[in-house]
């Protein structure tokens, strides 16, 4: 997958228009993967950051219903929930975890909306040879991206799955819902305790900020064990820096985003795509 983009995109009267929506935008990576890819392909797309404040979010949705040129939404943190609720029609884990991170915009201007950062995760994890089947993991968070990685790390055969929120309600809800669409996996709210586990994963937004406090105590990760983040700005976190101090195997943010580029492409750009 390409890292940086070669050139500037072309921008004309045609092209199609992703907008990412965070808030803040300035960590976002996204844009940078996709519009290299695009150009690399000679796709007429480009993807645009907005910082959209929560409180502001369904205006600027409404407003971009009208923009005929406008192939979809992609949506981070902390927008995955709320914008599953302003969708038309959801498809796929999307209505059954009630998050979205990709949204098209129809013909007919409504919105359907899907989630593939948990595919992605997984998918980024086996691409860089790490095995997850028979694993022991703990996953920090029980929000949007959470919520999705749950989900599809619980499908792809783990031992057992602990959620750790500082919500334990939160996470208690979600354990229950990924064991009922995963019964074959041991899935438990608890602790944010490494110890006695194989994979860790922070999936909160601990790490944008480089005075934000650890998501765990990381005194207690070891050399056999995996760190790995869905944050990815700053692309090495303080808690894959303290990982990696302690000899764990550190896996980046950027491998969950790099892996859903074909996603993104299939889904809000359909006509591009049949055609090359």
């Amino acid at each position: 997958m390409p890292t940086a983009p070669p050139a500037s995109p072309k921008v004309n009267g045609e092209t199609q228009v992703i907008v990412l929506m965070a808030w803040p935008a300035s960590h976002v990576r996204t844009p940078t993967f996709f519009n290299a890819l695009c150009a690399q392909r000679g796709i007429n797309a480009i993807m645009v950051p907005w910082a959209v404040r929560p409180e502001h979010l369904q205006e600027a949705w409404n407003g971009l219903r009208h923009v005929a040129n406008l192939a979809g939404v992609v949506l981070t943190i902390p927008h995955k929930q709320t914008a599953a609720q302003l969708c038309d029609r959801l498809e796929g884990d999307a209505s059954l975890l009630g998050v979205v991170n990709t949204v098209r915009r129809d013909a007919d201007g409504l919105y359907t909306g899907r989630m593939y950062d948990g595919s992605g995760f997984v998918t980024g994890m086996l691409r860089e040879g790490i095995v997850l089947a028979g694993k022991r993991v703990l996953l920090l968070g029980a929000g949007g991206a959470a919520t999705a990685l749950a989900l599809a790390l619980a499908r792809e055969g783990i031992s057992r799955l602990t959620i750790a929120n500082r919500n334990r309600e939160k996470a208690q809800h979600l354990a229950t819902l990924v064991a009922q669409a995963a019964p074959g996996c041991d899935v438990r709210p608890g602790s944010d305790d490494p110890g006695d586990h194989d994979i860790v994963i922070n999936a909160t937004s601990l790490g944008l900020k480089p005075d934000d406090a650890l998501p765990c105590d990381t005194s207690k990760l070891m050399p056999a064990m995996v760190a790995a983040e869905v944050v990815m700005q700053p692309a090495t976190t303080r808690f894959l820096m303290e990982a990696e101090l302690r000899g764990a195997r550190i896996h980046r943010g950027e491998h969950m985003v790099t892996s859903q580029l074909d996603h993104f492409v299939e889904f809000l750009l359909p006509d591009v795509n049949r055609q090359g």
